[in-house]
């Protein structure tokens, strides 16, 4: 049976098969060619198969995102399926699931791979998210510091004085920097690569998001957690859906006068930080 015979779709790349990735994929994926890129082909099967017996249009590749030549192969295939109209990049590892080094190649290089290799293939009027997180607020990098990074090549990024002596230290710090450097990797691109072909690109930082890969910290730090999600106004935890609805206005029609910034969805976590209400720690 041939589901749709309409040709020339609109594609939506996704890198990480994830529940929050593909939570943002289902609001916006009808009638268009879906591409999935993962390092792991279980979860691509997976996913793309449960895609599938939902109606979508799926295609997969396996993609490392710690590789440059990985992820411009993911971006090349995209553009080969149709206009690129859509990008979600919800690669990454969280501080107990990685040691620095592999925080700041993921979360912070491999991003800036995927920013860089998209920014050569977006179709006019599409636009991209990355998601972020409220880490990004927890510690303030100078301004200078910010000014160095944001005009600094991916590929130089570790080789930062910054990046070796501070984020390097552990992984809450190095999880912290690369998730503000996402903010600035996406005003960078903003004014520069995705401008020249009339594409937007934002950030989202969540907060405390439930996904399966969440259970790693809360197993490691329960008790940290508990304490900022009473301190939160909502006082309570969020899901991907609640990302994925965020995502997709800021992806749709209704944001096209929004690149180069980012969208806190945190419950109010940060706003207690800042006032005092909930201390680090």
């Amino acid at each position: 049976m041939i589901f749709d015979r309409n040709e020339k779709k609109q594609v939506v790349a996704l890198l990480g098969a994830g529940s929050m990735g593909t939570a943002i994929v289902r609001r916006i994926g009808a009638g268009k060619i879906i591409l999935l890129g993962d390092i792991s082909e279980q979860a691509l099967e997976r996913v793309s198969d449960d895609f599938r017996r939902s109606g979508y249009d799926v295609e997969t590749i396996q993609v490392n995102a710690l590789q440059k030549e990985s992820v411009e192969a993911f971006a090349r295939k995209a553009a080969e399926l149709g206009p690129v109209m859509y990008f979600i990049d919800t690669a990454g590892a969280s501080p107990n699931q990685a040691k620095p080094e592999h925080i700041v190649d993921l979360d912070m290089v491999g991003t800036g791979y995927a920013v860089d290799a998209f920014g050569e293939v977006m179709a006019e009027g599409g636009a991209g998210i990355i998601i972020s997180s409220q880490a990004a607020y927890m510690y303030p990098i100078p301004n200078d510091i910010e000014l160095q990074l944001v005009n600094t090549p991916t590929e130089g990024l570790k080789d930062v004085k910054f990046i070796q002596e501070v984020a390097m230290q552990n992984s809450g710090f190095a999880y912290m920097i690369a998730k503000r450097m996402n903010h600035l990797q996406a005003q960078r691109a903003a004014a520069t690569s995705w401008r020249k072909r009339r594409a937007r690109i934002n950030t989202i930082s969540p907060g405390i998001i439930v996904t399966p890969l969440a259970y790693d910290e809360f197993n490691a730090n329960g008790e940290g957690y508990q304490r900022m999600i009473d301190a939160s106004a909502a006082q309570r935890v969020a899901t991907s859906d609640e990302i994925a609805d965020a995502a997709a206005f800021l992806l749709g029609e209704h944001a096209k006068f929004i690149t180069g910034t980012d969208l806190l969805i945190d419950g109010g976590v940060i706003a207690s930080i800042r006032t005092g209400e909930y201390k680090l720690g």
